[in-house]
Order: structure tokens, then C-alpha cells, then sequence
């Protein structure tokens, strides 16, 4: 565990991407309840961004956190999106509004949203970086970093031209750790070559590593300790050297209890649970599975014309490969009445180029399509 950063309490924080729900809204109450035990534990950091949930976490953290603990007690992070400025002069204005969603005079980190090979450009020529430390020097940002989503040589040239950069926050779970395409493990090194602090998000991977195939599920429940799944895949982050904090995007109170569990006193991986770990792996790389996290980058801010719910889709596709299950016909049927089926697909391309794992998804719409529409 990285050291940096000593005003973090412990090194498990709040992802407030997917909070609980009542239909289409923030259930606020469970989300004071869960902030109220997060908090309570020993915890004390919280993540956001303007685009999660379709704008409404920024201001769930407003009346769930902000409104009712002093400012002493918690750290919050947001971050600047690439969508929501065009010109330079757009960004402050833009970060005003964040902090008045969120009800904070600053922000404690304040993240570059998502870099990658394209969207640093965009980046670089508004000055993004540069008028993030001027915000630190005013006060206004106590750290500034930037979470990523491409190839390892690509947060190279990010950190080499902006060693200013605090701190990075990456994808990385056992999942992911050799994936050619997420490149977990050699971006991590890339951080450690920088000594940059690392936060880990999806740490098991939108929930994929919580309901596993039953062969994996076989050899968890071998080791006889009764811990959930989570659990591996949350520690296997934490015991990694030089991280200095694992994001789990909690959406029910269950969620929450389990993770405080095992990270309020926290313990390294044993040997033998990392041997699991390895088998899992393996029998994971065996299936063919669509490797999406359900961000729903790919369906927020108008980047599917055709409403089609990408994420879900992709979910019912992994369900029926995974498990045999033929119910998932159902939910494709119900998941789809009020939006866009697979093949109602346009090929305009809008959801790939905000795609964080790269994802042909116009390809695979047309396998799901196959599958769910004969």
C-alpha cells in the first residue's frame, strides 16, 4: 500500500458510478444509509464524475454527503470529461458547476477523465492540464491526476509531458492483468516507473467477477473460507505495492457490508488464494466472453442514436454463453421493449470511440442480434 496521501484514511473508496436505484433515480435514502456506514467504518473517500448516472451522482453526493458531514470528513473526487468543454475557456466554468452539484469549494482530487491516444489531444490543446494547476494553486483542487483507458505507452507520453500529475487511476483486476487490450499490469508499471500513487478502479470488472461460471465458482468455494467473490478480486487489487486506493462502485447495502468486511482490516492474498486466483483466470480465458464493464459511456451523453441499451445487451449475451441460460431470451425481449434492439444498429461508430476497453461493439451487436433475434 502506497503511503502517499496521508489524509486518506484507508485505501478503499466509494465509486459513485453505480449507486442504488429506484427506477431511474438516486434511492437517496440507501445512499445516506450507505454513506452513513461507509463513513462510520473508518472510510473516507468518494468518487464521482458529471457524466455518472446521467448527471444525477454529483448531486446524490450533494444531499447524501455533502449536506451532512463537515468538510473535514470526507475526500471527494470528480474529474474533468472530455464531452462537457470544447475551448479552454469552457473549463472553469465548467468546474464551478461541478463543485456547486456537488455543494464543495474544492475538490480534494480532481481527475483528467478517461486519457487516451485521442482524447489527449483534445486535452492538451484547451490547456486542461495546465488549468487544473492553477486551480491547485488557488486552492480550489488539492491534487490533480487523471484515470486512463489505453496502451501502456500512451500514460508514458501523458506522464513524461505532465510530471506534475499527482496521481492515475487505472482499470485493474485479475481479469485484466495480462489482457492484451486492457494492458492492467504493464500500465501499472508505467505508474511505477513515474512513482505515481494508483487508484484502482473496476476492480472486478462491472460485477463480472462477482457472479462467476460454476468452475470458477468451484474453486473459490474449495478454499473453505467462506469469503464472497468481491472479495478476491478487491484484494488481489489492494495487495499490489504502490496503490493507494481501490474504488468499488457499491449499489446496495450488501454490497457495501461485504466490502467493509475485509478492507476494514484488511489482509494480503495467502498463497493458496492466489493459486485460486490463477485457476479462475484460466478457466475465464477459456470462454468467450464480450469483455464490457457496463460504464455506459457508450449509451450516456447521446452517443447511441438508436437508444440501444449496449451494456445490457452485452450482459444478457454473457449470461446465456456462461450459464446456459435461456431465460436471458426473456430478459433480451424486456430489455429491449422500450429501446433498440441489436440490430436496430446504425454502424455510426458514436459508442466505439468512447468505448474505455476498445470494444468493436458494432461487430458484436450484430453476434447478439444473431443470438437474440432469429
Amino acid at each position: 500500500m502506497d503511503k502517499s496521501f496521508p489524509e486518506i484514511k484507508t485505501f478503499f473508496g466509494f465509486g459513485c458510478m453505480r449507486l442504488p436505484m429506484n427506477g431511474s433515480e438516486v434511492d437517496i435514502e440507501q445512499f445516506k444509509e450507505m454513506t452513513d456506514y461507509f463513513l462510520e467504518n473508518g472510510f473516507n473517500y468518494f468518487d464521482t464524475a458529471h457524466g455518472y448516472i446521467d448527471g444525477k451522482s454529483e448531486k446524490a453526493i450533494k444531499v447524501a454527503l455533502t449536506d451532512r458531514y463537515p468538510r473535514d470528513k470526507y475526500l471527494l473526487t470528480d474529474k474533468l470529461t472530455e464531452p462537457y468543454f470544447k475551448t479552454e475557456a469552457d473549463i472553469r466554468p465548467f468546474f464551478q458547476s461541478q463543485l456547486d452539484a456537488c455543494g464543495v469549494e474544492y475538490f480534494d482530487f480532481y481527475l483528467m477523465h478517461a486519457q487516451n491516444a485521442g482524447n489527449f489531444q483534445h486535452f492538451k490543446k484547451c490547456r486542461a492540464y495546465e488549468t487544473a494547476f492553477e486551480l491547485k494553486k488557488e486552492g480550489k483542487i488539492k491534487h490533480v491526476g487523471l484515470s486512463f483507458h489505453d496502451r501502456a505507452e500512451v500514460l508514458d507520453e501523458i506522464l513524461t509531458t505532465y510530471p506534475e500529475v499527482d496521481i492515475v487511476q487505472i482499470q485493474f483486476n485479475y481479469l485484466d492483468y495480462d489482457d492484451p487490450s486492457v494492458q492492467s499490469r504493464k500500465v501499472y508499471d508505467v505508474c511505477r516507473k513515474h512513482n505515481k500513487p494508483i487508484i484502482v478502479m473496476e476492480p472486478v470488472k462491472g460485477g463480472t467477477l462477482v457472479k462467476l461460471p460454476e468452475a470458477a465458482q468451484k474453486v473459490f468455494d474449495d478454499l473453505g473460507a467462506g469469503l464472497s467473490n468481491a472479495s478476491y478480486a478487491i484484494r488481489f487489487a489492494a495487495h499490489q505495492e504502490g496503490i493507494r486506493i481501490v474504488l468499488s462502485g457499491m449499489s446496495d447495502m450488501a454490497q457495501m457490508k461485504d466490502n467493509v468486511s475485509y478492507m476494514k482490516d484488511f489482509q494480503p492474498l495467502s498463497e493458496e488464494e492466489l493459486g485460486a486466483i490463477a485457476k479462475v483466470t484460466a478457466i475465464y480465458k477459456g470462454l468467450d466472453m464480450i469483455p464490457c464493464t457496463a460504464c455506459h459511456y457508450c449509451v450516456e451523453e447521446n452517443h447511441c442514436p438508436m437508444e440501444i441499451k449496449i451494456p445490457e445487451l452485452f450482459a444478457c449475451m454473457n449470461t446465456k454463453k456462461i450459464f446456459n441460460d435461456w431465460n436471458q431470451n426473456m430478459y433480451y425481449g424486456l430489455v429491449t421493449k422500450d429501446s433498440g434492439k441489436a440490430s436496430a444498429c446504425i454502424e455510426c461508430g458514436g459508442c466505439e470511440a468512447v468505448c474505455p476497453q476498445h470494444l468493436e461493439i458494432r461487430a458484436l451487436l450484430k453476434n447478439v442480434a444473431a443470438e437474440f433475434e432469429k
